[in-house]
Parts: C-alpha cells; sequence; structure tokens
C-alpha cells in the first residue's frame, strides 16, 4: 500500500469549514503567500474560490499558488537563487552569438 504525501487541513471557505488535501510544499507556499499578503488561509482560500474556477477548491488553491509565484518570477529573482538567466536555457544559440 502506497503512503499518500498529501496533508489535510481545515480551512473555512465559502460555505464554512471544509478540509483540504495539499502536497507538503503547497501547504508551504500557501503559508508563504498569506505571510506576504497579511491575510490567514481561510481569508485566501474564500478570495480564490469567489474568483471563480471552474475546477474544485483544491484545483483552484493549486492553480493559484502556480500562478502567485509565476507572477513572481523574473529574471532577476531568478539570477538571485543562481537559477541563470532563461534566454540562455531556451535559446543557448543566441546567447552564444551574442557573446
Amino acid at each position: 500500500m502506497t503512503l499518500s504525501r498529501l496533508i489535510n487541513r481545515n480551512v473555512v471557505a465559502e460555505r464554512g469549514r471544509t478540509s483540504m488535501r495539499l502536497e507538503p510544499e503547497l501547504w508551504d507556499m500557501l503559508t508563504e503567500i498569506c505571510e506576504r499578503e497579511a491575510q490567514d488561509v481561510s481569508t485566501l482560500v474564500r478570495r480564490i474560490e469567489a474568483s471563480g474556477h471552474a475546477g474544485g477548491r483544491t484545483s483552484a488553491v493549486r492553480i493559484y499558488i502556480a500562478n502567485y509565484f509565476h507572477a513572481a518570477a523574473s529574471e532577476t529573482g531568478h539570477a538571485s537563487v543562481g537559477h541563470g538567466p532563461l534566454l540562455s536555457r531556451i535559446a543557448p544559440e543566441i546567447t552564444r552569438s551574442a557573446a
């Protein structure tokens, strides 16, 4: 039997108290977003639900997390954590010819 990595936590959503199952890394990211945006998880989940995502609540939260960090990604941010320039990964021939 395979053990699930998903962690079940309670939140207060639009229709009251409920639970969500997310990977530990996504819970960490959601917590970071809440700290950055100065709100609790339940408030953020209600905002995400109100945005009208066609899928379920957990799917909407996963998409929100991905979009949040995607929007924050920039060349400066990638360079600061050692990822390197995006252009050199997607088109190495362009960066070699420009050098």
